[in-house]
């Protein structure tokens, strides 16, 4: 697979190179697709210049396939920066979903075990770990809220409607100092989390929104666009003390 890169950022997939590729900039000959190598600048038959490289984990991961809702990147990248996870760290996710979090983490993690109670899910789950060619994530077909088999965890992020029956099963797997995130769309469930952490050995470190707005950059018209990425989902950080 390639990916061709326009000056204006556009990005288009390439999979097959044995017939033409056509798009809104003109078409690429099959034969100059094959030979093209990363790095490469391809014209189009309208002269319009694209560039040949080798997709990178984030150009893939925006194409897999998606079943329920996702967490958004803005979110993901919280938990990564307010946690400090790295290659050295063993993460524990549920529920799996279409695995938006749970291969981000294991992207950067050393190992990544996702729980999943839909049959449906998990399916596309496993199409998804195929497709991102990840080896280090583990895909169970069963309910957290029954227990968490591994021990010693770094984090155990939820994304789930009832997140206060996992905290029993966190305090067991985490390591000390580990973290626990969830992940909930509506303050009744964050407060019903937090009040529930307060009797166990966890403590709630923090619980935010993320918001983000693009700026419009057009020679000195300069401003956000109109429409932003809003609420999204409230993220509660605790950690094993």
């Amino acid at each position: 697979m390639k990916i061709l890169l326009t000056k204006t950022g556009r990005k288009f997939f390439v999979k097959d190179v044995e017939h033409d590729f056509h798009c809104q900039y003109g078409y690429v000959k099959a034969n100059e697709l094959k030979k093209a190598k990363a790095g490469d600048r391809l014209k189009t038959n309208t002269g319009n210049e694209l560039l040949v490289a080798e997709p990178q984990f984030i150009d893939l991961y925006q194409k897999i396939k998606r079943g329920p809702q996702i967490i958004a990147p803005k979110d993901i990248g919280s938990i990564i920066a307010e946690t400090g996870i790295n290659k050295n760290c063993v993460v524990v996710d549920a529920g799996g979903g279409s695995g938006a979090l749970c291969f981000f983490l294991a992207n950067i993690c050393k190992k990544v075990i996702t729980y999943e109670v839909r049959e449906d899910f998990v399916e596309i789950l496993k199409k998804n770990k195929e497709f991102l060619s990840l080896k280090n994530i583990t895909i169970k077909n069963k309910d957290i809220y029954n227990g968490i088999d591994e021990k010693k965890l770094d984090l155990i992020t939820l994304d789930l409607p009832e997140p206060w029956k996992v905290i029993g099963h966190a305090e067991k797997a985490l390591k000390p100092g580990g973290f626990l995130v969830s992940y909930s769309p509506s303050i009744p469930q964050v407060s019903d989390f937090a009040e529930a952490v307060k009797k166990s050995e966890l403590i709630v470190l923090k619980t935010k929104e993320v918001l983000e707005r693009k700026w419009e950059f057009d020679e000195r018209k300069i401003r956000p666009y109109t429409k932003m990425l809003a609420h999204t989902g409230f993220l509660t950080f605790c950690r094993k003390v």
